[in-house]
């Protein structure tokens, strides 16, 4: 039926006129008409996606690469490009070789090196970080030497040095990516480059002392900030002790006053990540509860109605006091509430005192216009809440191999991330 082509992410479609019985009809097309297709496979070895290069370099092509939209069965954060076959290799060397790209990663596999995922893409997600962790701790990646390709590799690093994993970084030659230097240079010299890529934190320490001149102290500073923050991120403090003194013999640095660096920074780090206990109330929520305080019937009831009928104050910072507010109304009858009346809501002292002051802070006149906007606002929190709601669940199903229930929560997440972005 035409929902499920739609679904399958093969086919797009135009919309057409309203025929004669008022409905209206799409005009269904092959998303990936005149191209090569690399199929992308889940972990089990099923087709779940494909990506399309034209085979035309006109104006008319389109985008060079084409991806498969996200679907029920497909997510780009949740997948690596050559796990089926590389998943019983990365097992028995305890390595995976990461490059960016689909060539790439097809070139290295051509050559022998099995080991071999992409990512797809420059951005490795935690998703994709659980998911090679099953089949080893150990990755040596292999992005382009370009400037993108070097941020991508530092981006990457940062997420898999917080996930434990044990690191290499194979830098090639510049102007090489690694299906260039495998034609140009061999299977041979790509193994050697394999075998002599250094550990992660040589590589950042090699990049500080090319960046900053570490001869001066100003250099010096420059490059314990640049590191630091990838120092922060090692989990286990021996290994983030042996790596600091690493570092400060490298960069002819007093361990001893580096160390006490890093134990700040590390504590600072775990002392900003506690949360607050104020509440931080948004802005769309102020404008609701002067509006269901306000004296203007007509815009009481529209607010009133619309947060009763959608549910919109579940969840919200404010919600026992915007409940509260509309328990009152409906039994007075939707009356004004007035200041004076506020002391006898069921509310803390703390949610009272904190009403009191948005109602007696009024920063711009209430308008439908304006209480309209803070009704789209929420919405669009409440849907970024189940969205973040939906990853955690998809990913309990992902450890679970609840393939039923991944397959129901994928797509629902689409319908999610469509509505936010209408």
């Amino acid at each position: 039926d035409e929902e499920s082509l739609k679904a399958c992410g093969l086919l797009a479609w135009k919309q057409q006129e309203k025929g004669a019985g008022g409905n209206e009809s799409s005009a269904l097309y092959a998303r990936f008409r005149n191209r090569i297709m690399f199929p992308i496979s889940s972990e089990a070895d099923k087709v779940i996606a494909f990506t399309g290069r034209a085979l035309a370099s006109d104006d008319k092509a389109g985008p060079k690469y084409l991806n498969s939209p996200e679907t029920a069965i497909y997510s780009k954060s949740r997948v690596l490009f050559n796990l089926d076959r590389a998943r019983e290799a990365i097992r028995k060397l305890d390595y995976a070789i990461l490059v960016e790209g689909q060539m790439d990663c097809i070139s290295v596999d051509a050559a022998g090196f099995h080991n071999v995922i992409a990512s797809s893409g420059t951005a490795f997600t935690e998703p994709q970080a659980r998911l090679l962790g099953r089949y080893s701790k150990n990755v040596i990646v292999n992005f382009d030497p370009d400037a993108a390709g070097a941020a991508a590799a530092e981006r990457s690093l940062a997420l898999l040095v917080s996930e434990d994993f044990r690191i290499k970084v194979l830098t090639l030659e510049s102007g090489f990516d690694p299906d260039l230097y495998i034609r140009r240079q061999g299977k041979p010299a790509y193994a050697a480059a394999l075998k002599s890529a250094p550990d992660y934190f040589d590589y950042l320490i090699a990049r500080a002392q090319a960046q900053f001149r570490v001869s001066t102290a100003d250099g010096k500073v420059q490059a314990v900030n640049f590191l630091m923050p990838h120092l922060q991120r090692v989990n286990n403090n021996i290994k983030r002790d042996e790596l600091s003194g690493e570092m400060a013999q490298k960069l002819g640095i007093d361990s001893a006053l580096l160390r006490r660096e890093l134990k700040h920074a590390v504590s600072t780090r775990a002392a900003s990540m506690k949360p607050s206990t104020a509440p931080i109330v948004s802005e769309a929520e102020k404008i609701l509860l002067r509006a269901l305080t306000s004296n203007d019937a007509e815009l009481r009831s529209r607010t009133r109605n619309s947060l009763l009928a959608e549910s919109l104050h579940q969840g919200l910072e404010t919600e026992s006091i915007l409940r509260s507010l509309l328990d009152a109304q409906s039994q007075s009858a939707g009356e004004d509430i007035s200041l004076h009346d506020i002391s006898s809501l069921p509310l803390g002292d703390g949610e009272r005192d904190l009403l009191a002051r948005i109602l007696m802070n009024e920063t711009e006149d209430l308008t439908p216009a304006l209480v309209d906007r803070a009704l789209n606002a929420v919405r669009r929190q409440q849907l970024e809440r189940r969205q973040r709601a939906l990853k955690s669940q998809i990913a309990e199903a992902e450890r679970q191999h609840d393939q039923a229930s991944l397959t129901r929560l994928m797509q629902e997440k689409i319908n999610v991330d469509r509505a936010l972005a209408g």
